[in-house]
């Protein structure tokens, strides 16, 4: 799982780069890569968490 977070760490934010400059150029392009990170970093976060939560058992 966390192999998984830690390739959306790299697809994410190239997907929204490449989806926003399609539809409204640099500036939306920058705003959508942003959000994509976001998004990546808190599921890379939550099966860190879920990972940790799981070891201690």
């Amino acid at each position: 799982m966390i192999a998984f977070g830690c390739l959306l760490l790299v697809v994410l934010p190239l997907m929204g780069l490449a989806i926003g400059g399609y539809i409204g150029g640099l500036h939306v392009a920058l705003w959508t890569a942003l959000a994509g990170f976001v998004v990546a970093g808190a599921i890379c976060g939550l099966t860190a968490a879920a990972l940790m939560k799981a070891r201690r058992r």
